[in-house]
């Protein structure tokens, strides 16, 4: 794909003085906007369209990110792609931490130089952060064909890839991989049903809690039973506490992880030649799907390269990395009607039977002050 900002580049220089442009191909000039101009931008067009934009971030140079593992969704190649398209540096701050660390870090360095710019959070924290006056509205170039489900009215946030919860299993430790949640209570998984963090932090683990409940006869209004459920495979001595990571999937301590489909997915191909057998299976029992938001800082230290990323990542490109990273893209239904989907990624995907089930974010809020407030009994120490 030929870069137009790379063609632009080498095009024959066109000596032209103009005070307030800047000239990007003989006869076409771009206006010079500057960070502080562009704090406001609530799209391209406000900043001067995406030259402008692109102008601006890359005289900023660098974006800070935070809670990026290079292993998520198929961030490495989209923060490299990035970088290559754009020359702008990607600074990631704790690649493991949770979407409450990211909130917890832009208050906590707000006005700083290394405040995190840009977040990806679950949908409830996104929502929690726009109440908190905390997100700068900005529509990128596709905002229209996200689906009204997927976005803040606002645009303060909206989501961009998502999966189903799914068990993972190494099937090279584990006899009878589970496919259900009923399965996981078997006492052949003992000490080795793990998730991807604390439910009060994490949103995968919280998802995790979610379809538990929708398994044992709860629902998006009710999320005890998944508490309950945790609480029971803590009983039977299954549950482990080990937050599952990569390195603790390759070392074997947690063989069976309750996760995204994306990740668990993942797995299976970096781990394809170290002896592992990973499966995985989305279960039909606790069907849940959720999507993860992306936002902009208000107080974002690089606002330029904040709002180009995020044009990076809905853009066709982004938006086929996270579907090559086994992510299902938020226009990914746009993208396969208007023939712009990697059909052949999309076919990689999981298999599901059935209809996933969304929480509104009222059900949302109040399932997580059910979790907040009863986990540590579920599964604390005795």
């Amino acid at each position: 794909m030929i870069d137009p900002h790379a063609a632009r580049a080498t095009a024959l220089p066109c000596f032209v003085a103009l005070s307030v442009l800047t000239l990007t191909a003989c006869g076409t000039a771009t206006p010079v906007v500057s960070s502080e101009d562009v704090k406001t931008a609530s799209s391209a067009e406000d900043a001067g369209g995406m030259d402008a934009l692109v102008a601006a971030a890359q005289k900023e140079g660098t974006l800070n990110a935070i809670a990026l593992p290079r292993d998520w969704a198929n961030y490495g190649a989209l923060i490299d792609g990035f970088t290559n398209k754009y020359g702008i540096e990607v600074k990631v701050a704790q690649p493991d931490g949770t979407s409450q660390d990211e909130l917890e870090a832009v208050k906590l360095y707000k006005g700083q130089e290394d405040a995190p710019d840009v977040l990806d959070v679950g949908r409830s924290f996104a929502q929690s952060a726009a109440e908190q006056d905390l997100l700068a509205p900005y529509k990128v170039a596709g905002y229209s064909k996200i689906p009204q489900v997927q976005k803040d009215p606002l645009a303060r946030w909206y989501n961009n890839y998502g999966g189903y919860i799914s068990i993972g299993c190494d099937a090279a430790q584990v006899d009878v991989c589970p496919q259900t949640f009923a399965d996981l209570l078997k006492p052949e998984y003992s000490g080795k049903v793990a998730l991807n963090g604390d439910p009060t932090e994490a949103g995968s683990a919280f998802a995790g809690v979610y379809a538990a409940a929708l398994a044992n006869e709860g629902s998006l209004d009710d999320i005890e039973p998944g508490l309950d459920f945790f609480a029971e495979l803590k009983k039977a001595g299954n549950f482990n506490p080990v937050q599952s990571t990569p390195a603790t999937v390759e070392t074997g301590e947690t063989p069976i992880t309750v996760d995204w489909d994306y990740l668990n997915t993942s797995y299976a191909d970096e781990f394809r030649d170290k002896n592992m057998d990973w499966q995985v299976n989305v279960p039909t029992d606790g069907l849940y799907a959720e999507y993860y938001s992306l936002a902009i800082n208000k107080d974002a230290p690089h606002p330029a390269a904040a709002r180009l990323w995020q044009e990076y990542i809905f853009s066709e490109e982004g938006q086929n990395l996270r579907l090559e990273g086994y992510a299902r893209p938020v226009l990914m239904d746009a993208m396969k009607e208007d023939g712009t989907l990697h059909e052949i990624a999309a076919a990689w995907l999981p298999a599901v039977q059935g209809a996933p089930r969304f929480p509104t974010e009222e059900q949302t809020t109040k399932a997580k002050e059910v979790v907040a407030a009863g986990w540590e009994k579920a599964v604390g120490d005795d």
